[in-house]
């Protein structure tokens, strides 16, 4: 599967979603066939496609491309990867930041390959929770690491724009695996992402 970002789009695609769209201003109480609005279908449909161009993207290949064979053993940490993710349940967005860690066992990746595991999760329609294992996953069965540490902080529109309305609220999500599930390491762990985070 390829694992770099949509530069092309599916014609096919592109115009059963454009139809879609513009059936959908319609249903809303617009003209979609004002100025403003002629082209918007067209924009929704590529937009959409981009946004979730995580279903065309293999993250395994992403971390098998730059793998290399190497005794580093301590903690690798990537913090503060900047997140977009739709929301599943309202196709709101919501975004922040993910902090990626992992213990090397024999083998290590290049740094840019663990945001990039992040987008192919988050580009897709997504429920926080889930995208959280998702990455760890993919790091430890490409990988085999010793551990793996995942932590992501996002703010939900669909609890910002509607329902309650809480402007404020971050969502705060951990998974950890192997060496990560001891007390000291996850610790540490955590108080260099500097996040403020308990067990749960």
């Amino acid at each position: 599967m390829p694992y770099t970002h949509i530069e092309q789009y599916d014609e096919e695609t592109t115009s059963a979603l454009r139809d879609h769209y513009q059936q959908l201003i319609g249903l809303l109480g617009e003209d979609p066939d004002r100025d403003g609005l002629l082209k918007t279908p067209e924009r929704m449909a590529r937009s959409m496609q981009y946004l979730t161009q995580g279903y065309h993207m293999d993250a395994h290949a992403i971390l098998n491309a730059a793998k290399f064979t190497e005794s580093y053993s301590e903690m690798v940490i990537v913090k503060d990867i900047e997140l977009y993710s739709l929301c599943e349940h309202h196709l709101l967005p919501f975004f922040g930041k993910a902090h990626v860690a992992y213990i090397p066992n024999g083998y290590i990746t290049g740094l840019s390959k663990l945001a990039r595991v992040v987008d192919v999760y988050a580009r897709r329609l997504q429920v926080q929770e889930r995208m959280t294992h998702q990455i760890l996953d993919a790091i430890q069965e490409t990988l085999q690491p010793l551990g793996v540490a995942v932590v992501i902080e996002a703010q939900h529109l669909c609890m910002m724009m509607r329902g309650v309305q809480k402007q404020n609220s971050v969502t705060t999500t951990s998974a950890f695996c192997g060496q990560f599930e001891d007390e000291r390491t996850r610790s540490e762990f955590i108080r260099l992402i500097g996040a403020n985070l308990t067990r749960r």
